[in-house]
This record gives structure tokens, C-alpha cells and sequence, in this order.
């Protein structure tokens, strides 16, 4: 347990670090930051802030269709702001309900690569010879399809051996799955040439005298040295992970249409965009490029701060 004393310690260093300086002087960084923090709360928080539940049949009517956002429409309905979709739906409910699943896929996703990645990278480094050319040649081999078609093949496996009902009932887990399996090669390159470097110094050398076992080593001593330039990977693997996972909701084989994504509202609206409906897919999309953008902002300058060249 944290004391007070040492809490406002820790506060005062970090108010007075680099990073801070750095964040505090970049607008655009606060700028997306305030974003990134905004869609957060407002998506994780939807059960509770969220106007309408839209994925209720009960609470669902289809009079209630096809309503223009109240900015658009000469008698302004305040109950849905940005309009409704064929269903009823609400449309703001849905961005944020599904916002929430768009965030969870991205989050999971980049964690389990970032395990897969730093697990893979820190055995190759550490060991060497044979293993290493074994775990690299993987990677080589995997850079060469871009992530999306690494997604659709792991997603197309799962779909062959399972059944369709099934699938569905799982697809959130494979989604992350497939995703996460996408984007570890950069955690493990990146942390597979930090080690080579860290495994000769003189406190690596010391944990060896002493007879520490190699695991403990690797975990407790060398993975600490590496983790900033893994941080910025994932700061910026979060933002493609959503991407990734919109992508294969746009295409029809991500998330079902009964707990859609950003990706899946983006799909369902440009179904009945020529029919004029512009706002059904408009403000989803919207809604996932401003999270992007916001979220490849940071990771900028989380590289940029943490880079010591630059100081």
C-alpha cells in the first residue's frame, strides 16, 4: 500500500519529468488526448449515459425509423440527436454502445499481442543460435502479408472448423484473437534487438554469477530496460488493432450484427446510403476516424518523448 507522502512524491516527479514538459507543450497532443479520454468515458459509461438502449427489442420501434439528426430535420426530435436508423434504432446509442465493443477488441487485441510479441522477442534475444533464426524466420515470413489478410486467414480457419452459430457466440475471442496474432512480429523485432544489447551488460552478467534462472532473469532484469520502445508500439498498435477490427466488420466477418462494432454500424449504414440516409454510416464513421487519429496522435508523441535524442 502506497503511503500519502510517497503518492504526492510520485506526483511531484511526474508533474516535473520530461514526458509531462513534453505533453503540456504539444496542443494537438492535449487536444487528442481530451478525445481519446472523451470517447473512453463516453463509451464504457453508455449503459449509464447513453439516451436509448439499442439493441433492446423491447425498447425498439419501428416508427421510430429512418429519423434525420434534429440539425437536419424541420421538426427536430431532441429524443434521437443524431437521427435513427431503418430500425429505430438511435443512432448516438449505437456509436456508443458499439465504441465500447471497438475499444475492447483493440485493447485485448494489442495486450495479447504485446504478450505474444515481448515473449517471443525476449526468448529469441536472450537464447540465440537455432531458436533465434527460428522465431525470427516466423516473423519474416508473417511480414509479409499485411495484417488484415493475417486476420481474415486465422478468422476463415476458425469459420471452417466451427459452426456458424457458434462462431457467432465466440466471434468477439476470435476477432481478438486474430487480431492480436496480427501485429506481435513489431513487439518481437523491437524487443529482440533491445536484448541483444541488454544481455552482455554487466548487471545481466551479475544475475548469471549469482545463479539466477534464466526466466527470472529475462523477466525481472532485461524486460524493464526494454519496455519503453514497446510502449510507443502499442500506443500505435491500439489505433490499427480498431482499424483492423472495423475492417473485418465492414466485410461481414467480424463482430454479428447483435453486438456491433464501430466497423459493423459503418456497414449496415452504407447499405442504405443512396437511399439518402447519409447519417447512419456518416457519424459511425466519424466517430472511428477521430478515435484513430487521436490515438496515432499520442503515439507520436509518446515516441517523440520518449526518445532521448530528441530531449
Amino acid at each position: 500500500m502506497i503511503s500519502a507522502g510517497r503518492l504526492r512524491d510520485l506526483l511531484h516527479r511526474a508533474a516535473g519529468s520530461d514526458v509531462w514538459y513534453s505533453f503540456r507543450s504539444s496542443r494537438v497532443t492535449e487536444v487528442a488526448a481530451c478525445v481519446v479520454a472523451f470517447v473512453f468515458i463516453a463509451s464504457f459509461l453508455a449503459p449509464w449515459l447513453a439516451p436509448h438502449t439499442p439493441f433492446d427489442p423491447a425498447t425498439i420501434s419501428l416508427t421510430d425509423g429512418l429519423k434525420p439528426p434534429v440539425l437536419f430535420s424541420a421538426d427536430a426530435d431532441w429524443t434521437f440527436p443524431l437521427g435513427t436508423d431503418e430500425q429505430g434504432r438511435d443512432v448516438l446509442s449505437s456509436i456508443m454502445y458499439g465504441t465500447r465493443l471497438s475499444l475492447v477488441v483493440g485493447l485485448c487485441a494489442t495486450i495479447f499481442a504485446m504478450f505474444v510479441g515481448i515473449a517471443a522477442g525476449l526468448i529469441a534475444g536472450y537464447a540465440g543460435g537455432a531458436t533465434d533464426a527460428l522465431i525470427m524466420r516466423i516473423a519474416d515470413v508473417q511480414l509479409t502479408f499485411p495484417a488484415i489478410l493475417t486476420a481474415l486467414l486465422i478468422d476463415g480457419i476458425v469459420r471452417g472448423l466451427i459452426s456458424v452459430q457458434r462462431h457467432d457466440e465466440i466471434a468477439l475471442f476470435v476477432i481478438i484473437g486474430a487480431t492480436g496474432l496480427s501485429f506481435w512480429v513489431q513487439y518481437a523485432r523491437t524487443v529482440r534487438g533491445s536484448v541483444l544489447v541488454e544481455r552482455n551488460k554487466e548487471y545481466v552478467q551479475a544475475a548469471r554469477v549469482i545463479g539466477l534462472p534464466r526466466i527470472l532473469i529475462m523477466v525481472r532484469h532485461v524486460l524493464p530496460n526494454v519496455m519503453g520502445p514497446v510502449l510507443v508500439i502499442a500506443t500505435i498498435n491500439l489505433g490499427l488493432a480498431i482499424i483492423t477490427e472495423a475492417t473485418l466488420s465492414f466485410l461481414g466477418v467480424g463482430l454479428p450484427p447483435t453486438s456491433p462494432s464501430l466497423g459493423t454500424l459503418i456497414r449496415l449504414g452504407n447499405e442504405v446510403l443512396m437511399s439518402g440516409d447519409w447519417w447512419i454510416t456518416i457519424f459511425p464513421g466519424i466517430t472511428l476516424a477521430a478515435l484513430v487519429l487521436s490515438v496515432n496522435l499520442l503515439g507520436d508523441w509518446l515516441r517523440d518523448a520518449l526518445n532521448p535524442k530528441l530531449r
